[in-house]
C-alpha cells in the first residue's frame, strides 16, 4: 500500500479518536428528551457509559481512587466520571488495536507497525495524562493566585468587611480556578452548611500545602476566636515568601534544564556550521 492508503488509515483512526475524544471530555453529560422537552431518561451515550461501570468495579481501588481525585483535582466532577474515563481508555485501546493490526496485516511495513504500536501505547495511558495534565494545571493555577488572594482578602478585613464577605470580595473580583472554588464554598455555607465543613470540602478538593495550611489556620482561629485579620496578615505573608522562594528555585533549575537542548540540538549544528568548510578544504587539498 503507498502513501495514500496510509495517510487514510491514520486519517481514519485520529478521526475516531478525536471524535471519541469530544464524546467523552467536551460534550457534557445529559438526559435525553422526548417531543415535549421532558426528560425520558438516559440516552444512548449515557446506557454506554453505565455499561463501563461493571469495567468499573473490577479495577482496583486504589486506581479508581487515584483518578476520582485527579477529576476532584481538574474541577470536572459534573462531566467527567470514572466510567465515563474507563469507557473512553476502552474505545482508545480498541482503536489502537484496530490501527495495529491493520498496519501489519494491509500495510506490512515496519516502521509503520512501530508507529501503530507507540500509537497503541499512548492510548493506553491517554486518559490518565490527560486527567492528571488537567488537575496539575488547575492546582498550579490556584497555588499562583493564592498569595494575591489573600492580600485582597486582608485588605478587605482590616477595612471592616467580615471574613465571608471578604472572601466574597475577593472570589468576585477574582478569575480562574481559586475564585471558582471561594464562590462553592460561600455557595456551601449560604445553603445551609456549616462553616467549618464548607472549609474542609474546599481543602479536601485541592492538593495545594499551602492552601490547606491556610485553611487548617482558618479553622482554628475561627474555633478558638483568634482574630482572623492576623491570621490573613501572617499567612499572606508567608504565601509571598514562599512563592518569591519558588521563582528562585526555578531559576536555578533553568541552566540544568538548558544542558540537553545545547548539547544535542545547538551545538551539533554549530559544529557543522563551523567544521564543515575546513573538512571541505582538506579534502581539496589531499584529494
Amino acid at each position: 500500500m503507498g502513501l495514500a492508503g496510509i495517510a487514510a488509515i491514520s486519517a481514519v483512526t485520529l478521526g475516531i479518536g478525536g471524535i471519541v475524544f469530544l464524546i467523552f471530555f467536551a460534550i457534557p453529560v445529559t438526559p435525553g428528551q422526548d417531543a415535549q422537552g421532558a426528560p425520558s431518561g438516559p440516552n444512548a451515550l449515557g446506557r454506554a457509559r453505565s455499561l463501563a461501570r461493571g469495567v468499573v468495579g473490577s479495577a482496583p481501588r486504589g486506581y479508581v481512587a487515584w483518578l476520582e481525585k485527579q477529576i476532584i483535582y481538574a474541577g470536572r466532577t459534573g462531566s467527567w466520571t470514572v466510567g465515563r474515563l474507563f469507557l473512553s481508555k476502552v474505545i482508545l485501546i480498541a482503536i489502537g488495536g484496530i490501527g495495529l493490526l491493520l498496519s501489519i496485516v494491509v500495510i506490512g511495513n515496519p516502521f509503520v507497525t512501530f508507529l501503530s504500536v507507540v500509537f497503541l501505547l499512548l492510548t493506553v495511558v491517554a486518559t490518565e495524562v490527560i486527567v492528571h495534565g488537567r488537575a496539575d494545571d488547575r492546582q498550579k493555577a490556584m497555588q499562583l493566585a493564592l498569595p494575591d488572594t489573600l492580600d485582597q482578602m486582608t485588605i478587605a478585613v482590616e477595612a471592616g468587611l467580615g471574613f465571608d464577605a471578604a472572601m466574597s470580595k475577593a472570589a468576585a473580583n477574582g478569575v480562574g480556578p481559586l475564585a471558582e472554588e471561594l464562590v462553592r464554598t460561600l455557595q456551601d455555607m449560604s445553603i445551609g452548611r456549616s462553616r467549618r465543613d464548607a472549609y474542609q470540602a474546599l481543602e479536601a478538593r485541592t492538593n495545594i500545602d499551602d492552601l490547606r495550611r491556610f485553611i487548617r489556620a482558618v479553622i482554628q482561629a475561627d474555633s478558638y476566636g483568634i482574630p482572623i485579620a492576623e491570621v490573613l496578615r501572617v499567612q499572606a505573608g508567608e504565601m509571598r515568601i514562599k512563592r518569591r522562594q519558588r521563582a528562585e528555585a526555578q531559576a536555578l533549575k533553568v541552566p540544568i534544564k538548558i544542558v540537553f537542548p545545547l548539547v544535542f540540538c545547538i551545538l551539533p549544528v554549530l559544529f557543522i556550521v563551523l567544521l564543515t568548510p575546513a573538512v571541505l578544504s582538506i579534502i581539496a587539498a589531499f584529494s
